[in-house]
């Protein structure tokens, strides 16, 4: 498959073409230069080619603080892509930061280069002005729009007509996010998997702003990071930026089977810690709560954990179910006891049980503790299946399942995790009538 980076300076409309050529809302776009940090990748299609395309930080000459750390994550994408799309501005003309990113690209002798003019919206038709842009010494540019879909079928021939090797995807791979309140050192966690400088760092808070894919292998296993901007508390919301990556983080946790919690161990948790770990619940899917910069805890001693742990406990009581980890993404320490919790619950995931020993498991739970009188009659279940779902489902059916108390499907609950060892995975059990049907075919036990 062919990968294409989009590369310039800031405030091109890079994100904004990243965005036209998807055909979604992924990056983040905005008039203040310097939004896009990291890469942001995504899969587009044109005229049934398919390929990857990449959305990059804004590459400029003047320093900043991020100025060096951009042009890494540039540099990366560059190595990465076949393709690279040179985006400069028509309306904004060219200047010395065109010249540096033009002279960065011409060290990959390697690549393709297809130069594209942005805001060219007001240029005249055959305006005979190429050559400003021939200076760059790439091949002739492709005057485009991409906030008004102005040129974009032109520049996609373009991209397409290029023959390159296929690339195979991994397709079957596990996909986790992880989530937190600003600085908690979330993109230290990622560089320290990845064992690369895969995402910025900075002790400055809300330094990642968008939610940034990436697949790696680890002991011969798939899997999907996706990293989130810090979330901030609601009211504290106010620029456009922080509400889109507000909305991205909950996007990237419906496109995951698993969640990392990251709460910061040198400071006393607050609401907003639960707020957070409040979006895992909401989600219901498997989730782990890591405790990071565990190295600078001030005063540990061998009672130091089990005390935390009894404090998330009490403080995340909704989130029981969720195994804790402690670790140093800084220092690379305990890192693997999280992929030992990852692995547990991925196995979990995939656990397959039968009708026959599933209604075996519920008529003895209900000998040992019958189901109290409810709503005008008791309930009694008569078997029961596991169906497909993102997360171990089952159907009870039952003779009534408005006879069904509260506090009697939360017994069957907890008995179901124990017995079937699904301790580190929330579960969902449906009560139906027996003479209902499931629908379709995705039950296990046909």
């Amino acid at each position: 498959m062919l990968t294409v980076a989009i590369v310039g300076k800031p405030n091109v409309g890079k994100s904004t073409l990243f965005n036209r050529i998807i055909k979604v809302n992924k990056s983040i776009v905005d008039d203040e230069p310097g939004i896009t940090r990291d890469r942001i990748y995504a899969n587009a299609e044109w005229l049934t080619q398919k390929f990857k395309l990449i959305d990059t930080g804004g590459l400029m000459l003047d320093e900043f603080d991020f100025k060096k750390q951009i042009e890494l994550q540039v540099n990366y994408a560059i190595d990465e892509a076949s393709i690279i799309v040179f985006l400069v501005s028509y309306k904004e003309g060219i200047n010395n930061d065109d010249y540096y990113v033009a002279k960065l690209l011409k060290k990959y002798k390697n690549k393709k280069i297809i130069l594209a003019v942005n805001k060219a919206e007001s240029r005249p038709v055959n305006f005979g002005d190429e050559h400003e842009f021939l200076k760059f010494g790439f091949q002739k540019p492709y005057f485009i729009s991409a906030n008004h879909g102005i040129g974009i079928g032109d520049l996609l021939d373009a991209v397409i007509n290029t023959k390159q090797e296929d690339i195979k995807d991994n397709i079957d791979t596990f996909k986790f996010c992880i989530i937190g309140r600003p600085n908690v050192g979330k993109s230290s966690l990622v560089n320290c998997i990845l064992n690369e400088d895969r995402m910025i760092t900075s002790p400055i808070a809300n330094t990642t702003r968008d939610a940034i894919d990436t697949n790696f292998k680890r002991n011969g296993i798939l899997y999907t990071i996706i990293d989130t901007a810090g979330i901030r508390r609601k009211g504290k919301i106010q620029e456009n930026v922080d509400k889109y990556a507000y909305l991205r983080v909950e996007q990237s946790i419906s496109r995951s089977n698993l969640i990392i919690v990251m709460l910061d161990g040198s400071e006393p948790f607050n609401e907003q810690d639960e707020v957070i770990a409040g979006l895992a619940y909401k989600a219901n899917i498997p989730s782990i709560i890591v405790v990071n910069k565990w190295d600078i805890v001030k005063d540990k001693n061998e009672k130091t954990m089990n005390q935390f742990i009894k404090n998330i406990r009490i403080k995340f009581k909704f989130l029981s179910w969720s195994p804790i980890v402690f670790l140093s993404a800084l220092e690379n320490k305990r890192v693997n006891s999280l992929f030992d919790e990852i692995n547990k619950i991925k196995t979990n995931l995939t656990q397959k049980f039968n009708t026959k020993m599933l209604t075996d498991l519920v008529m003895k739970l209900q000998m040992l503790n019958s189901p109290p009188f409810f709503n005008g009659g008791r309930i009694k279940v008569n078997y029961v299946t596991q169906v497909k779902s993102q997360i171990p489902t089952f159907i009870l059916f039952c003779n009534n399942p408005n006879f069904l108390h509260f506090s009697y499907a939360r017994y069957l609950e907890n008995e179901f995790r124990k017995s079937l060892d699904l301790t580190n995975v929330p579960i969902t059990l449906y009560f139906k009538n027996k003479t209902d049907k499931i629908r379709g075919k995705d039950n296990y036990n046909e």
